[in-house]
């Protein structure tokens, strides 16, 4: 999907060109400018030379146990990147969709546990190419059934949105944008390593998106190891960080803790985490690790 044109096409088309173009390609989702028969046969066909639609993508998996879909989108230049949809179906009620969107191909941060900081880093997304993930999956739940649609976005994909935080940011501004995808900004969700910098600069964003922290280790050294990045930020100054932004944003902030079996799930970091996590507007989310080979997930005892 490319629309780098667009503005140039629609220069000299009245102003309510913009609503129709907005409505129809992010509300009703749109594959084809065919489709779109409020416009002029004419402007159509410019579109469709000027401004192609197709996303190139292939859907990997669906895991029914997660009631989850993986895709793996091909860019412009080759370069692929993953998102996630994730549904959680409640009874009685309209399901809840949730997209988790990548902001780099590859991530150059090389956590131990993470399959794709192993792989290395590519390069940045463009807000463009962040916001076709969002696309993608509405596209692929209108063709599911017209009631269905996203509920959430999260930026917890491939890479560190923090190190791409200009193209980040860009793309929550219109994936919030009401003319555009209108999704609140309280169901959009950012997860960082921990980069004290971009921490600093969303509680001065005029948004009310949530924070994500991915701790995974209640000291230093163990988070160190797990971690690299932790080399560069301490737990201690991460914390006065994080307390910093509740004060100014008087948001919650979610912890992420992977649970890895015999590496951080022991009684003595259990008690360490209770210490550091006790305080108002911090949550803790154990997450079970998915196996990456190099380590396993922990074993729940009930």
């Amino acid at each position: 999907m490319n629309l780098t044109k667009l503005s140039t096409i629609l220069e000299k088309e009245p102003r309510f060109r913009y609503a129709q173009i907005n409505q129809a390609l992010f509300k009703d989702f749109i594959s084809s400018w065919s489709e779109v028969s409020s416009l002029p046969k004419t402007l159509r066909e410019k579109l469709s030379l000027a401004c192609p639609l197709e996303i190139k993508a292939e859907i990997l998996e669906t895991m029914s146990k997660q009631q989850s879909s993986k895709v793996l989108i091909t860019l412009e230049d080759g370069e692929l990147v993953e998102s996630v949809l994730i549904e959680q179906r409640k009874k009685n009620h309209e399901n809840r969709y949730t997209i988790c969107v990548s902001s780099q191909v590859g991530c150059p941060l090389a956590c131990s546990f993470c399959a794709t900081g192993q792989n290395g880093y590519r390069r940045n997304l463009s807000s463009e190419e962040i916001v076709e993930q969002v696309v993608f999956w509405g596209r692929y739940l209108s063709q599911k059934s017209p009631q269905e649609h996203i509920n959430n976005v999260v930026f917890m994909g491939m890479g560190e949105p923090f190190l791409n935080y200009e193209q980040f940011i860009k793309a929550v501004r219109f994936i919030n944008n009401p003319e555009t995808l209108n999704i609140g900004a309280r169901r959009i969700s950012v997860s960082t390593a921990g980069l004290i910098n971009g921490i600093k600069r969303l509680a001065r964003e005029k948004l009310q998106i949530n924070l994500a922290i991915s701790l995974h280790a209640p000291d230093d050294h163990l988070r160190q190891e797990l971690m690299p990045i932790a080399k560069k930020y301490s737990l201690a100054e991460l914390l006065k960080t994080v307390d910093n932004y509740i004060v100014k944003t008087g948001r919650r902030v979610m912890f992420e803790y992977l649970m890895i079996k015999n590496i951080n799930d022991q009684d003595r970091q259990a008690q360490e985490l209770v210490k550091i996590m006790k305080k108002p507007l911090y949550l803790v989310n154990l997450i079970p690790y998915n196996p990456t080979g190099r380590f396993q997930p922990s074993v729940c005892v009930v």
